[in-house]
Parts: C-alpha cells; structure tokens; sequence
C-alpha cells in the first residue's frame, strides 16, 4: 500500500495460537468470541504480520516475528510448529535478508523478536546482517533480565548477539528515526513498549504493535491479561484512538488473522475496522 512518497507492505511470518482469555483480559469469553472464536481447547488463531517500509531509499521492518529457533516449550506455548515464512515472505516483496536497513522492535517478547536472530553452528547471530536493530534501551534491560512473569517471553541469549555484533541502535525517547518516521514511547504492554507512526503528504499508518494487536482490540477496555501496565495501555488507547479515527489513519495490526491493514472508522458508538487492500 502507498501512501504519499511511503509505501507499506506486509507479510504473514507465522501461524500461532494463544489463549483467548488472556488475550482479552476482562472482557467476557461470550462477548470476545463473537469476533474471534476458540477452539476446543479455548486458543485462539494468530499470526505474526511483519510489515516491510520503503522510505528515503531504505527499507525498515517492523518487527521479527517468532522465528525459527524456538524451543520445544515455546513451540507448544505459541501453539506453532516453529515453521518460519521469513525468507519466503520477503522474497514475495522482491527482498532478501541483506536488503533491509532498519529492524524496529517495538518490544522484545519471544513473537517479535526472536526472529531478528537465526542459529548459525550452534549459535545465535544476527538475521539481518546490515541492518540497524531500534530497541528501547529500557526494554533492552529488562529482557536481559527477566523475572517469574517474564522469563517465559524474555529470551537473553538470543539478544545479546545482536548487541555484541555492533548492530544495536537504543532509543530512550520518543525519536524520529528518519523524516516522517517516528518511533513513539507508549509502555502498557511492556514497560517500555514504543509504536511507530509514520506519514507522508499527509496521509498515515500507525504501527501500535500489542497495544491494539487485532482489530478486535480497538475498545479501550479489550486488554490482554499478559499487559505489565493495563492501565497505562488503556490511557495509550484512549489518547490514540480519536487520532486515528479523525485522521483517517491505516492501522497496522500485528496480530490480526484478517485485517493486517485496516482504516478504523466509527459504526454508531462501536469501532469498525476496514480491511485494506494491498495495492
């Protein structure tokens, strides 16, 4: 999709499942499942959309996706069978590894981080060997130390890596990262969660990554239980939400089966999302 001088492209890297309870918080199974419904066993289908931009002559990935050197625990908690469609899902843009610039990472939970590394010999390296990984340094920090509740979606070895490549460029602000790209510190999800908005001759496209993950998570209160900071991501949702509705901004959603591109737009006193054609 092209919007103004920008243009954004999307691929599915991954098919995964989670609980649909904790992917919706507080709010009812008999309401949530009207949008997404469980199976058997409650889970929920997912999926990882990574989102390519080319911009000022450079191409910027939105983060990385599950990647395909997950362990068999992880395999089984993301309900996945580890099979990655990162090589694939680039070559259908006309792109290699070795193309990309920029690898934002909104965060470094296990689904959008582990596949900025690929396991050469035995050990972790960089995926992407000339790109520049965005990180928020608090966030860094926190990965590589990880507690009872994080320890499960933190995964140190498979970051410091990158690190020690020279390939990490740390953020502690919100920062321009080239003109009209804007990496925007929101925290809620994680402590230091960022987002990116982007726009060109003014036309936007947001990249909230798990602070609205799906289109059903538009409503300020559709939370996931897994939110270190719910009501810091309830604050982030309430202050956004007008923006992209009154802007008409395209929303990226990361997680999203159907709509990874969709322009929100109000349906009585409800948020709908209009999926949005790749052109």
């Amino acid at each position: 999709m092209k919007f103004g001088q920008f243009e954004i492209q999307t691929f599915v890297e991954q098919h995964f499942k989670l609980d649909g309870g904790a992917m919706f918080g507080v709010i009812p199974k008999v309401i949530w499942q009207r949008m997404i419904p469980a199976d058997e066993n409650n889970l929920i289908p997912m999926v990882t959309n990574l989102f390519v931009l080319s911009a000022h002559g450079k191409k910027l990935l939105f983060d990385a996706g599950l990647g395909d050197t997950l362990s068999d625990r992880e395999k089984k908690i993301y309900g996945t069978d580890g099979v990655s469609h990162m090589d694939k899902g680039l070559e259908s843009l006309g792109l290699a590894v070795d193309e990309i610039d920029y690898v934002v990472l909104t965060h470094l939970h296990t689904d959008h981080a582990a596949g900025a590394v690929k396991q050469t010999d035995g050990a972790y390296v960089p995926r992407f060997p000339n790109a520049k990984y965005v990180v928020g340094r608090k966030e860094w920090k926190m990965a590589l130390t990880p507690d009872e509740r994080t320890s499960a979606v933190y995964v140190p070895e498979r970051l410091t890596p990158l690190e020690d490549a020279g390939q990490v460029d740390f953020i502690d602000k919100d920062r321009e990262i080239l003109p009209g790209i804007r990496a925007v510190f929101t925290g809620g999800h994680t402590a230091a969660h960022y987002a990116l908005e982007m726009e060109s001759e003014g036309a936007s496209v947001f990249y909230y990554a798990d602070i609205f993950c799906s289109a059903a998570h538009m409503g300020v209160a559709y939370v996931p239980a897994t939110d270190l900071y719910p009501l810091d991501t309830m604050d982030v949702k309430r202050n956004t939400l007008p923006r992209i509705v009154d802007q008409n901004v395209v929303m990226a959603f990361d997680h999203d089966v159907n709509a990874p591109l969709a322009r929100v737009v109000k349906d009585g006193k409800r948020l709908k999302a209009l999926p949005v054609e790749q052109i």
